[in-house]
């Protein structure tokens, strides 16, 4: 019978290793922040899955494919091994995203209040990857604290929180269902 490579039992003592080899408690900043990435990332897969624009799915999936590079770069020792080429956010990778917000926030209203998650199951999905990427940002300004992290990639972080709350506009409005903060009913 061929050894599993799924489970190793290396974790069974409540730590992992890094990409370098340092084995960390499975507590760690580094591991919080890849796990967030991770879990953003599978978000981002759900949302693809309602989204009925090809360029927004394209553009979702080459995200999908930049946040597995945030989260490999984050599991990798950098202060004692530098990342490989391929996984490091490029002034490319800012850039496409800023294209796309101001593609889409052209296309939309002025907006005048508060958006409030939903309006589409689209938008609704949209909403949960910009809450758990702005989580993302928040744990790996934590990494930061302690540990070397590119700059480029707390941009592209940043950068994209604000591409999902400006898709999940668009996905909102594409059913003229933006749902506004309505201070009357508080």
């Amino acid at each position: 019978m061929k050894k599993s490579l799924i489970y190793t039992k290396t974790g069974d003592k409540g730590t992992t290793s890094l990409v370098g080899g340092m084995r960390v408690p499975k507590a760690h900043v580094r591991l919080e922040a890849y796990g967030t990435t991770d879990e953003l990332n599978s978000f981002i897969g759900f949302l693809r899955e309602s989204v009925e624009d090809e360029h927004d799915s394209k553009t979702l999936l080459y995200i999908q494919h930049k946040m597995f590079t945030v989260g490999s770069y984050l599991a990798t020792e950098t202060e004692a091994r530098a990342p490989k080429a391929a996984s490091i956010i490029t002034d490319k990778d800012i850039e496409l995203l800023e294209s796309e917000m101001d593609r889409m926030d052209n296309e939309l209203p002025p907006l005048r209040q508060f958006v409030l998650p939903g309006g589409s199951e689209s938008a609704a999905r949209a909403h949960l990857c910009r809450s758990i990427c702005r989580r993302a940002e928040r744990c790996i300004y934590r990494v930061k604290e302690d540990f070397p992290v590119d700059d480029h990639v707390l941009m592209f972080v940043n950068r994209l929180s604000d591409y999902f709350f400006l898709l999940a506009r668009k996905e909102g409005n594409k059913k003229g269902k933006e749902i506004f903060w309505d201070q009357s009913l508080i």
